[in-house]
């Protein structure tokens, strides 16, 4: 079983660097194509199950791509509360050090929250028999890599993840393992 993990494609909040959560932001152009070339990527590729958060951003990068997935609102990122449409520098100017990681989200999840949507994505894939392919975003899919790998979910900042981009995870004599990371698409 591989589970291939997809972020979506750009979007001007993605661009800017802003915190984008449950703010429904649709792709650029750029990200549409990019969308397109993932599916290029994945063509011929066969998926016992496709998932996708419902937000606009994943599920038009998967329809793109050329898969109709199943949704799953355990995959959509991370509520970030009062800091939603914020870049950490501006956090920063009242929050010094503020990271996501490791300081609250004011009227938001915590990471155990969203560790907790991570792990349950993880039990339904684990029982699927073939591979899998997840289409989301990005401060969750650091998550989930990091649960997979039997980490604690702030394990996902050592993970950047960047638009528009291919990660695997699998297995190794029943160990498991991160085969690829952040592979942007030619």
């Amino acid at each position: 079983m591989e589970v291939v993990l997809v972020r979506h494609g750009e979007t001007e909040w993605s661009r800017e660097l802003k915190h984008t959560g449950n703010t429904d932001v649709p792709l650029t152009e750029v990200g549409k194509e990019q969308a397109q070339q993932l599916g290029e990527q994945l063509r011929g590729r066969q998926f016992a199950l496709v998932l996708s958060s419902p937000l606009s951003r994943a599920l038009e990068t998967a329809r793109l791509a050329g898969f109709d997935p199943e949704l799953r609102d355990e995959l959509r990122e991370w509520d970030y509360g009062d800091y939603e449409g914020r870049r950490t520098a501006e956090i920063r100017e009242q929050s010094p050090g503020w990271t996501v990681w490791t300081q609250p989200v004011p009227n938001g999840e915590t990471i155990e929250q969203v560790g907790e949507r991570a792990d349950r994505v993880l039990e339904e894939i684990c029982a699927v028999e073939g591979d899998v392919l997840i289409f989301a975003h990005g401060h969750l899919l650091r998550i989930l890599a990091a649960r997979w790998l039997e980490l604690q979910p702030a394990g996902g900042r050592l993970f950047a993840l960047d638009s528009a981009t291919l990660s695997t995870l699998d297995y190794e004599r029943e160990q498991p393992v991160m085969r690829l990371w952040n592979a942007l698409v030619p």
